[in-house]
C-alpha cells in the first residue's frame, strides 16, 4: 500500500444534481483532458490534466466517499453504496447517501448548495511533463495512469 505522503488530492469537479426522493448524488470526481493550474505565478506555471485513459486499470477494490478526505464514510463501493464509471466526459460518482443520519445531512447541504465541488484522493503510477511556454515558464503533466484511486470527496473549497 502506499504511504499516504504519496497520495495526491485534486479538487476539480461540480456535484450534479441530486435526486430527492433516493438521496442519490452524481457528479465527476475529474474530467478529462481539460488543463487546470496546479499552481503558478506571473513568471511560473505548471498545469494538469488527467488522461482519458488513466482509470483504465486502476486499483478501486474499495473506494470511499467522505467530506473533505477525512473523516466519515458516506458511501463505498464495498457495500454498493458508491459506484464509478469513466464516462467521455470524467470519473463519473453515483452516491446513494440515504444509508446514515449524517449521511443524509450531506445530501441535504448538496441539495442546498451548501457543497457544490468534488474531489479525490489517488497516487499517480504513470505520469509525463512537458515545457509548453517560454515566458512565463510553463509545464504541462499529463496524468497518464492512476495507481489507486482511495475516495472521492465531496469539498467545501
Amino acid at each position: 500500500m502506499p504511504a499516504k505522503s504519496d497520495r495526491e488530492y485534486r479538487d476539480l469537479a461540480d456535484i450534479l444534481a441530486p435526486h430527492d426522493e433516493e438521496k442519490r448524488v452524481q457528479g465527476y470526481a475529474t474530467t478529462f483532458d481539460q488543463p487546470y493550474m496546479l499552481f503558478g505565478d506571473n513568471s511560473y506555471q505548471v498545469w494538469e490534466v488527467v488522461d482519458r485513459n488513466a482509470f483504465a486499470n486502476t486499483d478501486m477494490a474499495d473506494v470511499i466517499m467522505q467530506y473533505n478526505h477525512e473523516g466519515r464514510v458516506f458511501a463505498r463501493t464495498k457495500n454498493n453504496t458508491l459506484a464509478l464509471r469513466s464516462d467521455e466526459h470524467g470519473l463519473l460518482i453515483d452516491a446513494d447517501l440515504g444509508g446514515t443520519e449524517i449521511g443524509r445531512q450531506l445530501y441535504e447541504e448538496i441539495k442546498g448548495g451548501y457543497l457544490d465541488r468534488m474531489s479525490f484522493g489517488f497516487t499517480v503510477a504513470e505520469d509525463r511533463t512537458e515545457k509548453t511556454a517560454e515566458e512565463p515558464r510553463t509545464y504541462l503533466r499529463t496524468i497518464t495512469k492512476i495507481g489507486r484511486l482511495f475516495d472521492v470527496s465531496a469539498v467545501s473549497i
